[in-house]
């Protein structure tokens, strides 16, 4: 089993995401991240085509939509966004708050994240480059991260 340690900064959301085991150790069926969320932040409002992710909480709170549901998960609860679901989170603790994230089948989550560093660049991504990088991935973009 390779187990891969990558970790992607991306400022921009406040997000530190680590590879804890990658597509190819379980034979694309699924990877496995760590997330550090600065307080107040979080991705924009997305939807996969293909993933199903499933958030576990390791330490802290936050506040999830999905599908227009919103719900407040602390440490030790678990949140799941199927497939074609509409999702976002944000960090509402006071520290950092880390989640560790399933997804399945697997993604290739250290080449995403860094190509998604790279729009995120300078805070607001310009539209076009958000919706080819989406494109890319089989990720759509449909609105702002989730504010407290």
């Amino acid at each position: 089993m390779q187990l891969n340690f990558n970790t992607i900064d991306i400022p921009a959301i406040g997000i530190n995401v680590q590879v804890r085991i990658a597509p190819t150790a379980t034979g694309n069926k699924a990877t496995l991240i760590e997330t550090s969320d600065a307080p107040g932040y979080g991705p924009p409002m997305h939807r996969h085509e293909r993933e199903t992710e499933i958030f576990h909480v390791l330490t802290g709170r936050y506040l999830f939509e999905v599908d227009g549901d919103r719900m407040i998960v602390s440490t030790g609860e678990t949140v799941v966004g199927p497939a074609g679901s509409t999702h976002r989170f944000t960090n509402i603790d006071k520290e950092t708050s880390r989640m560790l994230v399933l997804i399945t089948p697997g993604l290739d989550a250290a080449a995403f994240f860094r190509e998604f560093r790279s729009v995120m660049l300078n805070g607001e991504p310009e539209p076009d480059a958000l919706r080819d990088f989406g494109a890319k991935w089989g990720v759509e973009f449909l609105g702002p991260p989730l504010k407290a």
